[in-house]
């Protein structure tokens, strides 16, 4: 008798489609990408769909589309993309990925620059 000794995590991914279409810009993405385990976001729009509670479980009921609202850098100079769920208004946290469009991620990045979220009192 065979056992299967990859772990749940690499059975899931082999069942799974390799590509998906965006949902907001409708350009297929490829589910592997390269930084991160968990495809989570569009490469190309940067937008997201709430499918997970927590990172990877594919466990949210909310299924709708999440905006790309701002980026985090973090301690170590990682980039996450702050992204917001369109219907429920929860925010999560997504590592950008090797294949990000680096024109989007700049736009977003700069995005809070042009547009301040609190009053800037110039002098």
């Amino acid at each position: 008798m065979r056992y299967d000794l990859r772990s749940h995590h690499e059975r899931r991914r082999a069942a799974e489609p390799a590509t998906f279409i965006c949902k907001h810009c409708s350009r297929p993405v490829d589910l592997h990408a390269p930084g991160t385990r968990h495809r989570n976001h569009c490469p190309w729009c940067l937008w997201s769909l709430h499918v997970d509670d927590h990172p990877g479980d594919r466990q949210s009921t909310c299924g709708c589309l999440m905006e790309p609202i701002g980026i985090w850098v973090k301690r170590d100079g990682e980039w996450a993309i702050i992204h917001r769920c369109t219907q429920c208004d929860a925010l999560r946290t997504n590592r950008i990925a090797g294949d990000d469009n680096d024109w989007a991620l700049m736009a977003l990045a700069s995005h809070a620059i042009r547009h301040p979220p609190i009053p800037l009192d110039v002098r």
